[in-house]
């Protein structure tokens, strides 16, 4: 099933080349062409019966086309991109009562605003602003079920990096804050068009009940930021301008940022209250 046409609708390879849809490098487009590879990530997420999926730069449909051959109540895709815009005219026409389609910048977009709870993130998202987008989304983790992503290897790695490792940083305290992380697996770069210089990366994150300990989001920010952005320093060094009493928090002021963990990255943020 890599590309071609199922139930129906027509080869994701005609649509691209329909429409001409060659990869932008400004909008970081890789486009999955392997409909057996869309079906596994849909599989991935659960069951989504009920559940209002967001989609965040389908591209030509691939990973559209498998989401909305499940049970999900409905499927809300954005997309920057005027020329995917018009391409995915036969999927609103295939799905008129579940899919809608919204021309716009997701990081300028609240997805929560999009669709009623519950709601689940699905993409396989531009390499250029995934990150920045995941912490926007984590901002507001509680309107969500859950994400299923694609991110560049290297990136999932951080994810669920653990301390003492050289990919745990920033971005692995701040998700683990708030969501257990599981990769699921790993999708070789001979699968987009055009291939990446990575290899891809699916990502599980559900949010927990409750973050791991409790902390501001700006205060846990601002500390893991500054602790990390000097990483190989000492904790008296570069969270010297924070003024802590590292001692009476239990925290020894020798110590690397990467060699703390969650719980003790929140029990800084909660001192700066």
């Amino acid at each position: 099933m890599s590309g071609e046409s199922f139930d129906g609708l027509a080869p994701l390879r005609d649509i691209v080349s329909q429409f001409e849809l060659g990869a932008l490098k400004s909008l970081g487009q890789n486009f999955l062409m392997d409909l057996n590879l869309t079906y596994r990530i849909a599989r991935t997420a659960g069951d989504l019966a009920g559940v209002n999926v967001i989609e965040v730069g389908p591209g030509p449909g691939g990973l559209t086309r498998a989401i909305l051959k499940t049970d999900a109540a409905s499927v809300i895709s954005v997309e920057r991109d005027g020329r995917c815009i018009e391409a995915l005219g036969y999927l609103k026409d295939a799905y008129p009562d579940r899919f809608k389609l919204i021309e716009g910048d997701a990081l300028e977009c609240d997805l929560e605003t999009l669709a009623p709870a519950p709601r689940r993130v699905m993409a396989n998202l531009p390499y250029n602003v995934a990150t920045p987008l995941l912490i926007g989304w984590l901002k507001n983790v509680d309107a969500y079920q859950g994400f299923t992503l694609m991110f560049q290897k290297e990136v999932a790695e951080r994810l669920v990096a653990v301390p003492r490792t050289k990919a745990y940083g920033r971005l692995s305290v701040m998700t683990q804050w708030l969501c257990e992380t599981k990769i699921e697996f790993n999708i070789d770069r001979k699968a987009f068009t055009p291939p990446p210089k990575v290899m891809s990366t699916v990502v599980t994150l559900t949010p927990r009940r409750g973050p791991q300990a409790p902390a501001k989001w700006d205060h846990m920010e601002r500390i893991v930021a500054a602790a990390f952005g000097q990483r190989r320093k000492m904790l008296r060094q570069s969270l010297k301008s924070f003024a802590l009493d590292l001692a009476a928090l239990g925290i020894e002021e020798t110590r690397r940022a990467e060699e703390l963990s969650v719980v003790e990255f929140a029990s800084l943020a909660r001192a700066l209250d």
